[in-house]
């Protein structure tokens, strides 16, 4: 069972499908089918995976649902599809709401390909909650996501275990977009605790107004630097176990060679940016008197931009198929997210030539 692949491969191909994806009936079987497919359940066979399930609610006869995995001639997953490109904030779940409650299903799932959101009962048992408790971006698929749709696998599912994770990855999922709207504009209440933390004066309109970008500030500026601390120390953890500098390079003196700041923050932004692609822990920063190199499994052959920070124009260059570089002038740093495309194709291009070039970098 390699689900990572599975699903990075239908990741993979959404792009290249949804231009021509125009109906609901064609969502489902270009993206919703295949999605069922990747969990492991064989969609043509009706008794693991069967469409318009009648679910009679009431004096309500003959609703259907879309999909319902089966399992022992029992749903254990119910899929509520709407066409790709829809608005699931503003999509109608009612008759998912009343499938949910007369059938066996523990787990529900509104989706329009390329959004998948699991629902399940953690406030009320046999009633939907309203706010799912993962939620599942095929257009950024991240590793933990798979990691949780690993559990919806055929071979592992287990109800249970979904359950007892369900309702931590719920309300840790909420506190974590409270705190993303906070860190964007800064409630009252959440100003007035640090107001009343750090200072002694009264909080006027004016008082409010300081702390609130203060607070905003200090946020981004405090997880900023928390993960360059981290790593920063995984850097120098892998530099502390290689002994032996690369074959292609000679090494240059330790004490002649200073990294900067920025460009420690241009190389976690290209890091994050190519982490898409390819392992984040493959993309390594190597330092030179004139330029900070960022390379693939710390490879000269392997270079995919490099940082030339020490004039007042600043440039980013970024390197071809040939490995010929180009040179980008870099006004804020911001601007890299400018060259993402080019540099995530730069890396998964290794990947796809075995890593082997015609010609031979040095740095």
């Amino acid at each position: 069972m390699d689900l990572t692949s599975a699903f990075r491969a239908l990741a993979e191909r959404i792009p290249s499908q949804l231009p021509h994806i125009k109906t609901e009936e064609a969502t489902k079987n270009a993206l919703i089918l295949p999605f069922i497919q990747a969990l492991g359940y064989d969609v043509f066979d009706p008794t693991e995976v069967t469409p318009e399930l009648t679910a009679d609610v009431g004096i309500k006869r003959g609703e259907k649902v879309d999909y319902a995995i089966l399992r022992d001639g029992k749903p254990i997953v119910l899929f509520e599809c709407k066409m790709a490109g829809s608005d699931l904030d503003q999509a109608h779940v009612s008759q998912l709401y009343r499938y949910f409650s007369v059938t066996d299903a523990r787990f529900a799932v509104l989706t329009n390909g390329t959004s998948y959101r699991f629902f399940t009962d953690l406030e009320s048992r046999n009633r939907m909650d309203s706010r799912p408790f993962l939620e599942v971006n095929m257009l950024d698929l991240s590793e933990g996501a798979v990691r949780e749709l690993e559990k919806f696998h055929a071979e592992v599912f287990d109800q249970d275990r979904i359950l007892e994770t369900a309702s931590e990855l719920k309300y840790t999922r909420q506190i974590k977009r409270v705190l993303a709207n906070e860190m964007q504009e800064p409630s009252e209440d959440f100003v007035r605790f640090f107001v009343s933390q750090v200072y002694e004066g009264r909080m006027t309109h004016a008082v409010r107004e300081q702390f609130s970008n203060l607070t905003r500030k200090a946020l981004r500026e405090f997880i900023s630097e928390r993960i360059s601390d981290r790593l920063k120390s995984a850097l120098a953890t892998e530099e502390a176990t290689s002994s032996l500098p690369s074959l292609d390079q000679e090494a240059e003196p330790v004490s002649e060679i200073e990294t900067t700041e920025e460009e420690w923050q241009a190389y976690y932004l290209v890091k994050a940016i190519v982490s898409k692609v390819v392992e984040s822990r493959r993309v390594v920063l190597r330092d030179q008197k004139s330029y900070c190199s960022v390379l693939l499994d710390d490879n000269n052959r392997k270079p995919i931009c490099r940082f030339w920070f020490n004039a007042a124009q600043k440039y980013l260059g970024s390197f071809d198929a040939d490995k010929e570089e180009t040179r980008h002038p870099i006004g804020e740093l911001d601007d890299i997210y400018g060259l993402a495309d080019q540099l995530r194709e730069t890396a998964l291009g290794y990947d796809a030539r075995g890593g082997k070039g015609a010609d031979e970098m040095t740095d």
